[in-house]
């Protein structure tokens, strides 16, 4: 049995919030170990191929005490640049990456396309969301939208996301 001192805050579960005895300690310990390089790659995974999210690495490691600022930066980064990844393929245009690789079905693609019509390269700040952000991103390659435009809302978007996520983690660790 494994305890769940290195992973936990105050006898719970970061992941199933949870007291006592989780079965999610050998891979918090695995990671929370490889601290701020291994949430960049978990968060830059998040927002590629990779069905994973990473927002639970970030929390592991606030509780453990990991400083705010640099963790919600390097998680931000992380999946800007993979976001990046998206992009450049909605970019160059390959349809057997963006079904095949992606898994992003037509009909994603067609309300990712519709919201990206809708409002414009505004939409980008919504690339963080569930099931049509990483459409979006595509899109946005697609239609050639200005490289500095693309990172610069897709980094605000994700930036306030994981912000909210450290915020709301710091601030639940006081009850306790």
């Amino acid at each position: 049995m494994y305890t769940l001192a290195p992973v936990t805050h105050k006898g719970f579960c970061c992941i199933c919030f949870s007291a006592a005895l989780c079965y999610h300690a050998p891979m918090l310990e695995h990671w929370i170990a490889y601290g701020l390089p291994a949430l960049f790659l978990i968060s830059f995974g998040a927002s590629t191929l990779l069905p994973l999210g990473s927002e639970w690495l970030l929390v592991a490691l606030l509780l453990q005490g990991e400083a705010a600022l640099p963790s919600v930066g390097i998680a931000t980064l992380g999946n800007t640049l993979g976001a990046a990844t998206n992009y450049l393929i909605g970019y160059v245009g390959s349809d057997w990456l963006t079904t095949r690789l992606l898994r992003i079905s037509p009909e994603q693609r067609m309300r990712a396309t519709g919201w990206y019509r809708r409002y414009g390269s505004w939409s980008l700040l919504l690339s963080w969301l569930p099931v049509v952000g990483d459409p979006l991103c595509l899109i946005s390659g697609s239609l050639k939208t200005s490289l500095s435009r693309f990172f610069l809302l897709v980094a605000i978007g994700k930036g306030l996301r994981y912000s909210a996520v450290a915020f709301l983690t710091l601030k639940g660790s006081q009850l306790f």
